[in-house]
């Protein structure tokens, strides 16, 4: 059986880096992990290609040469995926589509045959059947939340690690809180799932003897989401650091209430975590009852924050504006919060209605609920009516973003990250790839591109006075480029 597993193309957002990769001499951010998983799913005998559009190009020759097109997509990819559909309708291909796109919206998509709605551990053995057997059904769907201990190591194999900027594993999935604009528990639960220890640390070993030796995003919905079976996993990841002495560093999600659990962070450092992104949405009081972001009352954010950067974590911040009980001072008041926290890469995004989520139920029944959402949450769009007027909320999210990534700005929070932030944990080695983009960023940030003068004042000043935190702050600078692109292009 040949099978061809295709990765969409994701468009220009946020979490694309797609302004970062010229400067580190990569061609994607992140590798396809749901697609190499399935892959790992299937028989070791079968002829398998994987083709990440990120990557590479869909040759028809690789279309012609495959019995199934299987397709892996988050709702972002959407104009992706319907290429590559029509093209597989051209040639008379079928395709098996899974994911979170179609999780929640495969009604949308006719054209496609066949689709694994849900998460795919318990239905890829009938599947797999039905394929050897060409009696393929039209929908796969699980009757329960899989166990995650049967997941298996992804398919690393598939793909060349060199195309990419940071590698992707996963520990658990499911998170026990209950935004409303959330997705994640319509699609993987409340009740967190967890890997074995011993699992997550062979996969790390995995790519470790893949000749890995960067950064590895840990992609759970959130990390500390039970965080007895964090803690264990924790314990092996460093004691498989003390056995090996892996130079790879770690990234992760997880909710603000991380910021209580001194040891709960100590052991994340220790074990290699350097960063997490956290939902930190807003500073507005009304806003986190209204969509229940309980997690967030009655807590100062901006100490939670620090508290995060002084054990040595830097924090990655999503913010949303547009709640209903929004006043028309939010931009200020989102602009000051992100400044005075420190939080250098935030994320701000207008609030959109993601399909099956309880805000998108409510805005149904209330009438106000327009149109499908892109996905794409950095758009100047709302796919719904709001209560403030959409033509100043659309004009504020604007400005709002130019002016977070406006250089002399963004040095600014970068700066007032540095002095919070006390790193004590493994460090990533100087790589040959790093030194280089070290060396396109004195050329494009120092000379070429604009907002050269407030590069250099912030280059000296870190490397006079924080020498230890220079390499940090040369990769904040680069990573501020994407950001302000993003943030032009709205």
């Amino acid at each position: 059986m040949r099978v061809l597993l295709v990765s969409p193309q994701t468009p220009d957002t946020f979490w694309s880096f797609k302004h970062v990769l010229r400067f580190v001499s990569k061609k994607a951010a992140f590798p396809p992990l749901g697609l190499l998983t399935v892959a790992a799913m299937l028989p070791r005998d079968w002829d398998l290609r994987v083709v990440d559009l990120n990557v590479e190009r869909l040759k028809d020759s690789d279309l012609r040469a495959a019995d199934f097109v299987m397709i892996s997509a988050m709702i972002v990819h959407q104009d992706s995926v319907r290429s590559v559909v029509a093209r597989c309708a051209a040639l008379g291909k079928p395709v098996i589509a899974g994911g979170p796109l179609f999780t929640t919206g495969h009604e949308n998509f006719p054209e496609i045959q066949h689709f694994v709605l849900g998460e795919a551990e318990e239905v890829m053995p009938q599947l797999v059947e039905d394929m050897r057997h060409g009696r393929v059904q039209r929908i796969y769907k699980a009757a329960r939340w899989p166990n995650l201990e049967q997941t298996p190591v992804p398919r690393w194999d598939l793909v060349d690690l060199r195309h990419y900027v940071t590698m992707a594993v996963q520990f658990s999935r499911g998170c026990p809180f209950d935004c409303e604009f959330c997705d994640i528990i319509v699609m993987n639960g409340r009740v967190p799932r967890t890997k074995t220890p011993a699992q997550l640390v062979a996969e790390l070993e995995a790519l470790r003897r893949h000749g890995w030796n960067e950064m590895v995003f840990v992609v759970d919905d959130n990390f500390i989401g039970d965080k007895r079976r964090t803690r264990a996993l924790l314990r092996e990841l460093i004691e498989w650091r003390r056995r090996t002495r892996p130079s790879m560093g770690f990234l992760t999600e997880a909710s603000v209430n991380l910021a209580d659990d001194a040891e709960l962070c100590s052991l994340m450092v220790e074990a290699g975590f350097m960063k997490v992104f956290v939902g930190i949405e807003t500073p507005s009081v009304e806003a986190l009852e209204e969509c229940r972001k309980l997690q967030n009352r009655g807590r100062d954010l901006v100490a939670a924050v620090r508290t995060l950067q002084q054990r040595g974590l830097e924090v990655m911040g999503g913010f949303i504006v547009g709640f209903d009980s929004d006043q028309t001072d939010i931009f200020k008041r989102q602009f000051e919060f992100i400044q005075r926290s420190g939080v250098v890469t935030a994320m701000v995004g207008l609030l959109t209605a993601l399909p099956q989520t309880r805000l998108w139920q409510r805005l149904k029944r209330e009438g106000r609920l327009e149109a499908a959402s892109s996905g794409n949450n950095t758009q100047a769009e709302l796919n719904f009516q709001p209560r403030l007027n959409r033509e100043f909320l659309q004009a504020g999210y604007r400005d709002l973003m130019k002016k977070l990534y406006e250089p002399k700005v963004y040095y600014q929070r970068v700066r007032t990250f540095l002095k919070n932030h006390h790193p004590s944990g493994p460090g990533l080695s100087l790589s040959w790839p790093d030194f280089k983009a070290f060396l396109k960023s004195f050329w494009l940030l120092g000379i070429w591109y604009r907002g050269r003068v407030a590069y250099w004042r912030f280059f000296w000043s870190t490397l006079l006075r924080r020498p230890r935190h220079f390499r940090r702050a040369i990769e904040f600078a680069i990573v501020g480029y994407h950001f302000r692109r993003v943030a032009k292009q709205l």
